[in-house]
């Protein structure tokens, strides 16, 4: 049996760090490709302003960039746009609207961020107050809409590699954990990461991390694997997860983490905006954009920027 790689949560914990290293929040840019066929997720989206699709996005539309979901009001976007570029592997900013615009422009042109999302969460004071299929009704005026990267994007690339995500194989929703691994705070944005969860044998590790790393749009490569503890989730916590639904681990299987796109609303219910709209756990925002297009090389040590 091939032991199980040394851990990346001590060299991640020294990046994440404020201050050790400088890195943009934006993903790399994208231009559309006019010969790629968009039509299946423009479909999708239509299906979910239509109320026909109102459960979690895992596996839908098969190929296409899925994307957590954020709007607040105009007074504390400013704050969220930098706790997002200070948390850059939870929160990959891949579209920011203008105040009140519900477009997100070259990602999805023609979307309605109000509607095309099977489940919202509405925030209020920090606190969850309802989930609902139609935003429109408690939207406010001067809303700015974030979309951050999610993991669903490269779950095709491990299948495609022989690495099923087990969430997948069970047809339920991914798994997602608190943890006490604090974010990088921005004015009154701060909290502890989410982090979201499927097992892999030890030797499937190192794998699952090489495929993954080249998503950096989409929380990129592991966290953490192996104990959870080391990230303040305890050992029976794994079957009752935070958000999601829990999966088998099997008895030659350890636990691989990757940061999570549900951490800004750790981070809300830290805050306390007057007023926040978010995707509900799993239920995402499908663009245009395909997931080969975010597709980057891996990223490359970090260099010491000479001044």
């Amino acid at each position: 049996r091939m032991s199980l790689p040394e851990s990346p949560l001590q060299a991640w914990r020294a990046e994440h760090v404020a201050g050790k290293v400088a890195r943009a929040g934006f993903a790399r840019a994208f231009e559309p490709d006019p010969n790629v066929d968009r039509s299946p997720a423009q479909q999708f989206r239509l299906k979910c302003r239509r109320g026909e699709h109102t459960s979690q996005t895992s596996g839908c539309a098969d190929g296409f960039v899925q994307a957590n979901f954020v709007a607040l009001e105009e007074e504390d976007a400013q704050d969220f746009l930098a706790f997002c570029m200070k948390n850059p592997r939870s929160c990959p900013l891949l579209a920011v609207t203008t105040p009140g615009d519900v477009d997100p422009g070259v990602v999805a042109p023609g979307a309605d961020l109000r509607t095309d999302i099977p489940k919202y969460r509405v925030w209020r004071d920090g606190e969850l107050v309802d989930a609902v299929a139609d935003a429109r009704p408690v939207w406010g005026k001067s809303m700015v809409c974030f979309l951050l990267g999610c993991s669903f994007s490269w779950e095709k690339s491990l299948a495609d590699a022989g690495l099923m995500p087990r969430q997948v194989a069970e047809q339920k929703n991914v798994p997602m954990f608190r943890t006490n691994v604090p974010n990088n705070e921005s004015g009154k944005f701060g909290g502890n990461m989410v982090v979201s969860m499927r097992p892999y044998r030890p030797d499937q590790v190192q794998a699952v991390h090489d495929v993954t790393q080249r998503y950096l749009a989409a929380h990129g490569a592991p966290v953490h694997w192996g104990d959870p503890a080391a990230i303040g989730i305890g050992e029976s916590k794994l079957t009752s997860p935070d958000f999601g639904e829990a999966v088998t681990i099997k008895a030659d299987e350890v636990p691989v983490f990757w940061a999570c796109g549900v951490t800004p609303q750790a981070a809300i219910q830290a805050a306390k905006p007057k007023l926040a709209i978010t995707h509900a756990p799993g239920h995402m925002f499908i663009t245009d954009i395909k997931d080969s297009e975010l597709e980057a090389d891996p990223e490359p040590p970090c260099k010491k920027a000479k001044i």
